[in-house]
């Protein structure tokens, strides 16, 4: 039971609901630009996305556990790891085992689909796997790739490929609906880093709140937002996406809100929190909306 107890906690089962709200937006593009779906193909893209993030979750909290990062975080309900690992050390192989099983089923979703599909889904497939087991060792020492590389795993990456497994090709109304959740994502893995700034610097990391403060780590969250609602609007207005993505810009309130928190972080992590879950909502409601909007375009 403490072993089953401590993986579904390094698993960090709430945040997965980022995978479907992400993934939909593919399985959004794809369904407005044939009009149909196949079901398997969608059932795999999902268990394999999933796997990925539970994958890429496991070996954050393995390695934070070994460079003894958790034991400095100030732990909050979106950021400073699980702590399920530091509360049991001697389950660390157990968890590094469940992160390369998940990695591996990843992987076998994506070899069968590149056999099915062809050579041309590879190349983002082997560039998920790899910043999958790369993002806690090396990303996350480089502000920029570090900033980048969350949204390029649950946006471009994970839009694009479900988008080419259900069509058989890449699209730029994919790319483009997948820039909002790039963006997105990001800026959920930027404001989370907040509380972290001094624990994440004790080991070597170099994030943007470390390397440019809090004040500017919360203008380029801003402009995040920012940038997400002018592309829909402006994509909207190109005719590359429906009408109906417009309904995407209901969230602006909680955009606001967060940016509005971030803004006013003076390092009193308890008044982050609020910003914190506006942040996560956020990212959980845009791209389903995103995404109702591209089925409500085909009908």
């Amino acid at each position: 039971m403490t072993t089953l107890k401590t993986l579904l906690g390094t698993i960090r089962l709430p945040f997965l609901l980022l995978t479907p709200a992400c993934v939909s937006v593919g399985i959004g593009t794809a369904y407005w630009q044939t009009g149909t779906l196949n079901g398997f193909y969608v059932l795999l893209i999902i268990i394999g996305a999933l796997s990925a993030h539970i994958s890429v979750n496991v070996f954050n909290e393995y390695f934070d556990a070994k460079s003894d990062l958790d034991s400095k975080t100030i732990r909050t309900p979106f950021s400073g790891g699980s702590g399920a690992l530091q509360a049991n050390p001697s389950l660390s192989n157990v968890a590094l085992r469940l992160a390369w099983l998940t990695f591996g089923i990843t992987a076998q979703i994506g070899i069968y689909f590149v056999s099915e599909l062809g050579w041309q889904l590879l190349p983002l497939g082997l560039l998920g796997l790899l910043l999958l087991v790369t993002y806690t060792t090396w990303w996350v020492y480089n502000p920029w790739l570090c900033l980048i590389a969350p949204g390029l795993g649950f946006g471009v990456l994970m839009v694009a490929g479900a988008h080419f497994v259900l069509t058989g090709e890449y699209s730029s109304v994919a790319f483009v609906a997948s820039l909002p959740v790039t963006l997105l994502v990001s800026g959920l893995l930027l404001l989370n880093q907040f509380p972290d700034v001094e624990a994440d610097e004790s080991i070597g990391r170099k994030h943007l709140p470390i390397v440019l403060g809090f004040q500017n780590s919360a203008w380029v969250l801003g402009g995040f937002y920012l940038l997400t609602y002018l592309i829909v609007i402006i994509s909207v207005l190109l005719k590359i996406l429906p009408i109906y993505c417009l309904l995407s810009l209901a969230t602006a309130p909680l955009a606001w809100k967060a940016f509005y928190g971030a803004k006013s972080f003076k390092g009193n992590i308890p008044q982050l929190i609020p910003a914190m879950g506006m942040n996560v909502a956020l990212n959980l409601i845009t791209p389903l909306l995103l995404t109702i909007g591209l089925i409500l375009g085909t009908s």
